[in-house]
């Protein structure tokens, strides 16, 4: 799961393919929907004070699993490289001047003491995948449990995103069954709009996800930048979002943490849903009754308890689209009062928006997921026949034929302006982990790795950078 609490990016000049809305017409001319089920704002950890200038989210909620109620030292590291010892292989990162020879034991620093690594070889294992198949270039992202680094795989010089993970981590907090998930949903997935995962592997310490390399930037940080977004540009984009969620539910998927920043654009423009950490696999007709995603966008029968369905992603992209028209989703304040507005509080929507964008907000917005949009039985053909939609080509928008008007200034396939300094700042390198259990027994990450098969020639014509 990526953090989502993050430095606020400096402002660049706005689009002028995208409006910017005066924030008074935002805040003063409202008209209110008499339906009690939909809700609204976000953080006050920001003084519940409202935003003057584009209505933006500057502070932003952590995704969460569990109960929940209403309410460094740094090293300096200059190598990298693989010890293989008799469990696996391991990522040993070694203090400047110190060599690596066969057989030797190796002293390696860790942030809290010092340990000795295994006696070990530096071996290549033949026809496995792993960390030493890969050149760490820049740190792009950085999660509860890891980082996200750009890489380059060095036989062919792919450029991938890969997603380190510690294990000590993940244990720490229980979240392994959710960490396996992730890797098994990953490669079962395979949609136009939606990040890929091209191999999985894991060492000693450390699970790694190696991903399609996106460098359009988070949704959350185009957003930032142009303020908000034209109904037309919105459109386009939650198309997008919506095949992308129809076919995870298809496939009997739920991903339940959807949100701008786990929203990633392409060269060519198209949103990439991404980051399936909370994402779980259900049967029709049943009920998970995990507290689980980011408090902003979670749905009410979330907040209640009271056991959620796929229709709770649903609501989640009305909160999205409600952001991505209005600048900020639509409730704020602190975690415990967004909760309490989202099971109680009436939606305001704004008089600039049209009244069909005003009527599918209504139906993806319903306090009953029941009643919400796309809950019928047709489905997500609820949501992609809506009046709003009139207009799209599902099957051009599919194959990607649908170009958005807004194109993220990229100047190459490593280019990585469009991820925020705060990251990109970041040494590569960290410190290492701390040990899990040696049993092999004891490990829940058996049977991780994982590598794509080739694409059929259906879609080999298909690229995404």
């Amino acid at each position: 799961m990526v953090s989502s609490q993050r430095p606020v990016p400096n402002k660049i000049q706005k689009q002028q393919y995208l409006s910017i809305s005066p924030s008074n017409s935002v805040l003063k001319d409202d008209v209110e929907l008499e339906f009690s089920d939909v809700f609204g704002p976000l953080p006050e950890e920001a003084n519940d004070i409202a935003y003057d200038e584009p209505a933006v989210v500057y502070s932003r909620s952590h995704s969460l699993v569990g109960p929940c109620s209403l309410d460094s030292h740094s090293l300096k590291l200059t190598k990298l490289t693989l010890l293989e010892t008799e469990d696996s292989i391991d990522l040993v990162e070694c203090l400047e001047g110190e060599s690596l020879k066969e057989n030797d034991e190796f002293s390696c620093n860790d942030d809290s003491d010092n340990e000795k690594a295994l006696e070990g070889d530096l071996v290549k294992v033949s026809g496995v995948v792993g960390i030493d198949d890969f050149e760490v270039m820049k740190v792009v992202g950085k999660g509860a449990f890891g980082k996200v680094y750009q890489v380059r795989k060095k036989e062919t010089s792919e450029i991938y995103a890969m997603k380190v993970m510690r294990k000590d981590h993940i244990m720490e907090k229980n979240h392994a069954e959710y960490m396996k998930a992730e890797r098994d949903i990953l490669t079962k997935i395979d949609h136009p709009f939606i990040v890929q995962l091209k191999y999985s592997f894991q060492t000693k310490y450390r699970l790694y996800l190696v991903l399609d390399f996106i460098n359009g930037g988070h949704l959350f940080f185009q957003l930032y930048h142009q303020g908000l977004f034209r109904e037309d540009l919105a459109r386009v984009y939650t198309a997008e979002i919506v095949s992308a969620v129809s076919h995870l539910h298809e496939k009997g998927i739920m991903h339940r943490d959807l949100k701008p920043e786990n929203i990633l654009m392409d060269t060519d423009g198209h949103v990439m849903l991404t980051d399936f950490g909370l994402a779980k696999e259900f049967e029709e007709n049943t009920r998970s009754n995990s507290m689980c995603g980011t408090t902003e966008y979670m749905a009410p029968e979330i907040v209640r308890g009271k056991g959620h369905d796929k229709a709770a992603d649903w609501w989640s992209v009305g909160i999205l689209l409600y952001e991505m028209l209005t600048g900020k989703p639509p409730f704020l304040g602190s975690k415990g009062k967004i909760q309490q507005k989202i099971v109680k509080d009436k939606i305001k929507l704004p008089q600039f928006l049209s009244n069909e964008a005003h009527a599918i907000l209504k139906g993806l917005l319903q306090k009953e997921p029941e009643r919400r949009l796309g809950s019928g039985l047709s489905g997500a053909e609820e949501i992609k026949q809506h009046k709003w939609f009139k207009g799209i080509n599902w099957k051009k928008l599919e194959a990607r034929e649908v170009m958005p008007s807004f194109k993220p200034e990229v100047s190459g396939r490593q280019c990585i302006a469009n991820f925020d300094k705060c990251w990109t700042d970041m040494s590569v390198l960290d410190s290492p982990a701390s040990s899990p259990s040696s049993d092999p027994k004891a490990n829940p990450f058996t049977n991780f790795t994982y590598v794509r098969p080739p694409p059929s020639f259906l879609h080999q014509s298909t690229t995404t950078l």
